[in-house]
């Protein structure tokens, strides 16, 4: 069942469970969206729902209707100041087989969580990070989107306890992909570099905020292939997803870096376009 706090509606229905027969829960058949909602109103909604859209077409999902899941959005996430909310559409239930249904009725899940407790200090001072021995693997067909597989990422947290806020994946070739949770930038010589995403990993919501704020300020932005050693020699890294926003990286495979001016700089910028709702710092 949901914990402690957490409401539920499925198909917009209030209700804690879906059947055994979900092809969600038979073969990760799905994808979901995790959004932030600040004083009733969730943040980023078109580029949630652009991702969202984009991940149906991808994988041949009907695409509910926007007006719907933003209804259902604002209903379960209208009583506390903030909260995180959880899309989940499934291709729904069918027998057993790889093989999809030819007419599927979709599962729409909409939940609604507790603010996570990161403590204030992650965005103003910064976090350690490891780096996973988990790979992130190759597979350009689902790259991009946030399917419901998400076995590497629960591999790859196991690997360590409370000791570090996050931690780094790479593919099978060596290059950097993305934390467990989030996305990658680094700064060097002035210029911002986040992982090229067209193998694997998910092209998180704020990551393309954070690019087009970049260019917005004149800064130049552009997405490479990085591996390890790269990342390493880099002036400046950082971290962001839609719900923590943007977290500095201080410490990383015995270095240390600091909270850079560019880390600085953007998470303002975010801040005041509302882009995130996190400490008030």
């Amino acid at each position: 069942m949901p914990g402690p706090g957490t409401s539920t509606l499925v198909d917009g229905a209030d209700a804690d469970r879906i059947s055994v027969l979900d092809r969600a829960l038979q073969y990760g058949d799905g994808i979901f969206e995790t959004l932030a909602v600040h004083a009733g109103q969730p943040l980023l909604w078109e580029r949630h729902v652009a991702r969202l859209r984009a991940g149906c077409l991808r994988l041949g999902l009907d695409m509910p209707d926007e007006a719907v899941l933003r209804a259902e959005v604002e209903r379960l996430g209208s009583r506390p100041e903030r909260s995180v909310i959880k899309i989940i559409l499934t291709r729904g239930c069918a027998g057993r087989g790889y093989a999809p249904p030819r007419v599927a009725s979709p599962t729409r899940v909409v939940s609604a969580w507790p603010w996570p407790e990161h403590p204030e200090r992650n965005a103003r001072l910064g976090v350690a990070v490891r780096w996973c021995r988990t790979p992130a693997s190759i597979n350009p067909a689902l790259a991009g989107i946030k399917h419901l597989n998400r076995l590497e990422q629960v591999l790859a947290r196991a690997e360590w306890g409370n000791e570090y806020a996050e931690g780094l994946m790479r593919d099978p070739d060596g290059f950097v992909v993305e934390g467990t949770m989030s996305n990658v930038f680094a700064v060097s010589g002035g210029s911002l570099i986040t992982p090229e995403l067209s193998r694997s990993g998910v092209a998180g919501v704020m990551r393309a905020e954070v690019m087009a704020a970049a260019r917005c300020l004149g800064l130049r932005c552009e997405e490479a292939w990085i591996t390890a050693a790269d990342l390493e020699r880099m002036d400046e890294i950082f971290l962001t997803n839609s719900i923590i926003g943007l977290w500095p990286v201080t410490a990383l495979a015995g270095r240390t870096y600091p909270v850079g001016e560019m880390s600085r700089r953007l998470r303002r910028t975010l801040r005041e376009a509302r882009c995130f709702e996190g400490d008030a710092s």
